[in-house]
């Protein structure tokens, strides 16, 4: 057991209900999708009411692991106010997903010349920094992925 597993640091999720993992251990986004027009969300709508048809009949979906950058910008300097934890540059931006969603995401790569538009990626969970007791905040990305 590891010296931080004695002093009961843990991994925590930067959200409950943001990610579930699949048989073969993958991560997937987990969205929702209304049964009565089909409408699609991300994050899951923890409500239960469709903003387009008012309906009150949502069910979580398991969302595509991949899709393609459709936006990004890389971040030199720390946002105020304190709430993001993790390191400096990060690359921040849309992909699109094969459902027609567009997710905001952080990207695994921060050179934006190795970045493009229209990219494949596929996501990830992976650490963004530590909570004030020192646990490890985990939270889903996009890393470039050739074989799409």
């Amino acid at each position: 057991m590891s010296s931080e597993m004695e002093q009961g640091q843990k991994k925590v999720p930067i959200k409950e209900g943001l990610w579930g993992f699949s048989a073969d251990g993958r991560p997937h986004l987990i969205g929702s999708r209304c049964r009565s027009c089909g409408e699609l969300y991300f994050p899951k709508k923890e409500k239960g009411l469709c903003i387009h048809c008012q309906s009150q009949d949502l069910e979580d979906v398991k969302l595509s692991t991949k899709g393609k950058i459709n936006s990004f910008t890389v971040v030199m300097i720390p946002p105020g106010g304190g709430y993001y934890k993790g390191p400096v540059p990060y690359a921040y931006g849309c992909v699109e997903l094969p459902e027609g969603l567009l997710v905001q995401t952080l990207f695994t790569e921060i050179d934006p010349g190795r970045l493009q538009v229209g990219m494949n990626v596929e996501v990830i969970i992976e650490k963004l920094g530590e909570d004030d007791e020192g646990n490890e905040i985990a939270t889903f990305k996009f890393r470039p992925n050739e074989q799409q």
